[in-house]
């Protein structure tokens, strides 16, 4: 915990009271990941499961003092990307480098590479964060990328990743 800045222990601090559901100071470790992604980190879901994630409700609860090595551990993980990287990545598919990609192409990409999507996700990824197909079937690809990245996450109810924003943004207004 010691090489977590202050401010890193406030952010912490104030998301981890965001997903203290209860109000008894713990979290359920199945909201590691989407804790650590409120705080601005990309882990991939095995770094997740490495740290102390659980892959069900219920099976483990952790408290804030538990949290912050994890959290730590994570900050220093740089086995993540981060928005520009992943962005360089769907350039690959923009044949005529005017941002935009085929939508069918990005919807095959979250099926079949990295940390794959199934059918489901992909159609509730796609309806939340992909704008309409043009006539050529052509998205743009960086809004996209921009909402996934702030916070999109097949398991969280709508109205979370405003409050995941609000615990990442929060204590720097403060």
């Amino acid at each position: 915990m010691s090489d977590l800045s202050k401010n890193d222990i406030e952010r912490a601090s104030f998301a981890f009271s965001i997903y203290d559901f209860e109000g008894n100071g713990k979290i359920d470790a199945y909201n590691v990941g989407d804790l650590l992604r409120a705080l601005n980190s990309n882990p991939t879901l095995a770094t997740i499961e490495k740290l102390g994630g659980t892959k069900k409700k219920g099976e483990k609860q952790l408290t804030l003092e538990e949290f912050l090595p994890i959290y730590s551990q994570a900050k220093k993980d740089k086995d993540q990307g981060c928005y520009e990287d992943f962005l360089e990545c769907l350039k690959l598919y923009d044949k005529n480098e005017n941002g935009l990609m085929l939508g069918a192409e990005l919807t095959h990409t979250l099926l079949a590479l990295g940390e794959k999507l199934d059918d489901n996700e992909v159609a509730e990824v796609t309806k939340d964060c992909m704008d309409a197909e043009d006539e050529d079937g052509m998205i743009p690809y960086a809004p996209f990328l921009r909402r996934m990245c702030d916070g999109w996450d097949p398991k969280r109810p709508k109205e979370a990743p405003a409050a995941a924003e609000g615990a990442a943004e929060a204590p720097a207004q403060g």
